[in-house]
């Protein structure tokens, strides 16, 4: 028989608080809204991860929730040998946070789902390989095969329907010295940058070749924008809004008047397709 101590030390395990909050009609019907007939099998994902990982249940369960739901919204599994998303737990001040993270394969998940790819790919290039860049141009080839496994650079192309095409090649040195700069936790033991470096490396070409050169659909775009693990970057395009959008203030001024072109050409909204 149980007994009202044990009952209290059972209503305050981690995971059961977060199957209680799983079950709240506004939670589920986040997710309903969001995965439809998906939904249920995907809050059995989140109970799975949740159980199995002890740092993350360091975090507040319904942060968890928060960043789990941004995987939902774009349709991505968060199974972790999958390696389409994570929610990994950092420490921030002591505090143990979790954090939505995309997957290389997340990214190239969605621009399948754009329609606008002909080609998205990023891999290793090992010792043996000669790497030949054009500086004018910027195009970059490969000549030679892998003679061993010591790993020069990582590399990430994409075609376009179009005819557009973009290659960016970065040695390893500049992977390293990106991810310590930019990411939060790169030398914290549960870091994807420790447990599974080049997944992380290649995620980051993808990352900058599609940011840069891709076309984005308004998924891709949002993709983007919630994985915040390089957010920090001054190259980055998002970070400058968040750094400057609404914070400086305006002097009074007086409106004359407003003319409108009545010659102007419009522009047609770029038009993506839906998810499924």
């Amino acid at each position: 028989m149980t007994t009202p101590k044990e009952t209290t030390a059972i209503a305050k395990r981690p995971i059961d608080k977060l199957k209680v909050m799983l079950n709240e009609d506004s939670i589920r019907e986040q997710f309903r809204n969001a995965l439809r007939d998906n939904a249920d099998m995907f809050v059995a994902s989140i109970i799975d991860l949740y159980g199995s990982d002890l740092n993350l249940q360091q975090c507040e369960a319904g942060a968890v929730i928060r960043e789990c739901l941004k995987a939902a919204t774009l349709k991505l599994p968060i199974n972790r040998q999958l390696g389409f998303a994570w929610i990994i737990p950092y420490k921030i001040k002591g505090v143990a946070m979790p954090q939505f993270q995309m997957g290389y394969k997340g990214f190239i998940q969605l621009a399948m789902r754009s329609g606008h790819y002909r080609f998205l790919n990023a891999g290793v290039i090992c010792e043996g390989v000669d790497v030949v860049e054009d500086e004018l141009t910027g195009a970059v080839s490969f000549k030679g095969k892998a003679t061993g496994p010591e790993v020069l650079g990582y590399f990430a192309y994409l075609e376009l329907l179009n005819g557009f095409s973009k290659a960016i090649y970065w040695t390893a040195d500049q992977v390293t010295a990106h991810g310590k700069r930019y990411s939060r936790a790169f030398a914290a033991e549960s870091s994807p940058w420790q447990t599974d470096f080049n997944s992380m490396a290649m995620k980051t070409m993808l990352k900058q070749l599609l940011s840069k050169y891709g076309l984005l659909s308004i998924e891709m775009a949002a993709a983007i924008e919630q994985d915040y693990d390089e957010e920090r970057a001054e190259d980055s395009y998002f970070q400058e809004v968040r750094e400057k959008a609404n914070v400086q203030t305006m002097p009074d001024v007086t409106v004359v008047s407003v003319q409108t072109p009545t010659d102007a050409g419009t522009t047609d909204p770029v038009q993506t397709r839906a998810p499924f």
